[in-house]
């Protein structure tokens, strides 16, 4: 399965949350090295890691799939 088929193939519903839960941190990361004030550097250097980690959570969470027969199992029980 190639990425763009995986990217587009449904998403587990723990995984959509954990999706969003990356892009939350990637948004406040971003913001925080955006700001337009002096922050220590601690607190920039936090903020990179957050949108780093953000960003990696994310597109990990969105490139998880599901296997149709093991959706079909949970289903029918």
């Amino acid at each position: 399965m190639n990425i763009v088929k995986r990217v587009i193939a449904p998403t587990p519903k723990f995984f959509k949350v954990l999706r969003n839960i990356g892009l939350a941190l990637a948004a406040v990361g971003g913001t925080i090295v955006a700001a337009p004030i002096a922050l220590p550097i601690v607190v920039s250097s936090i903020g990179g890691y957050l949108a780093v980690a953000g960003g990696v959570l994310s597109a990990v969470s969105q490139i998880t799939t599901v296997k149709e027969g093991i959706l079909q199992e949970v289903v029918d029980d």
